[in-house]
């Protein structure tokens, strides 16, 4: 199935909603209308039944070339209530929306990854690149910082050293750069990336829903919080699974493995759908 907005393709495939950034004649870069469709896009996909994990990746040999300069700079500078307002729309999809996104978010990055771009890229869950991808935090070049929340994101994501590096040199570097540094999981030949990723998505689409949102959130939430904060807050986010959760997973995995012996959870995840962690 594919629906198309102006800016934005998604092809939904086997729970997978592969989620283009469809202006390739730009090499992606992110226009005001790329905005607009890519948060109405993120918004109904969170909620969609049959979407289990959602790709975001770039329409034809690009990921994302940062923001169009030309319409997004120049074309809303004269132009303050709407420069405010596309702004808010952008911030939010690149960082609010994917950073706590209910559903396992996966970056698949080929060709150029620019400047803002970062900003979905960090905040998405996995990241999959191909070795020939080019990542760049080129601002520094032609006469800004990183824009938004990118410095927050890139410092936050890498090391420091190599944060500051990066950012302070606005060098260029390739995928396997990439996995170094920390920031993607999977570095691949472009001929093999779809297939990683789609290898990614299906063993998380095998993980419990409900367990695997609230793992990837708090391990987000802890990292601002100090030892006595995580330690109430994860007491209270594992209760939350044990009541919303309608696998039952706790009791269903422990019935697997225990009384069952049907799976080694060191390997693999317990079998999903069968009712076994069920009260009676």
């Amino acid at each position: 199935m594919t629906m198309q907005r102006q800016c934005v393709k998604v092809e939904k495939r086997d729970g997978i909603s592969w989620v283009y950034l469809n202006r390739p004649e730009k090499k992606n870069a992110m226009s005001p209308q790329l905005h607009l469709d890519m948060d109405a896009v993120l918004e109904e996909l969170e909620t969609d039944p049959d979407t289990k994990v959602v790709v975001i990746a770039g329409a034809g040999d690009n990921f994302c070339a940062g923001q169009d300069l030309k319409e997004f700079f120049r074309g809303l500078e004269d132009k303050p209530a709407e420069f405010k307002r596309i702004s808010k729309v952008a911030n939010r999809w690149r960082w609010d929306r994917l950073y706590m996104y209910d559903k396992p978010t996966i970056c698949m990055v080929d060709g150029y990854c620019a400047g803002g771009a970062f900003m979905q890229l960090i905040a998405t869950d996995f990241v999959v690149t191909s070795k020939e991808a080019t990542f760049s935090l080129s601002e520094v070049n032609w006469g800004i910082i990183p824009g938004a929340l990118v410095a927050k994101a890139v410092s936050q994501a890498l090391g420091y050293r190599d944060a500051l590096y990066y950012a302070c040199l606005g060098d260029a570097f390739d995928g396997e750069e990439a996995k170094r540094i920390g920031l993607a999981n999977i570095c691949v030949p472009r001929a093999d990336l779809v297939k990683e990723t789609e290898k990614l998505a299906k063993k998380l689409m095998a993980k419990s829903p409900e367990v695997l949102r609230a793992t990837k959130q708090a391990m987000r939430s802890v990292r601002t919080m100090d030892v006595q904060q995580a330690y109430d807050y994860l007491d209270v986010k594992n209760a939350a699974i044990r009541v919303s959760d309608p696998e039952h997973s706790y009791r269903t995995g422990l019935t697997q493995f225990l009384d069952k012996k049907t799976f080694k959870p060191v390997y693999e995840p317990f079998e999903l759908g069968t009712g076994d962690g069920t009260r009676k």
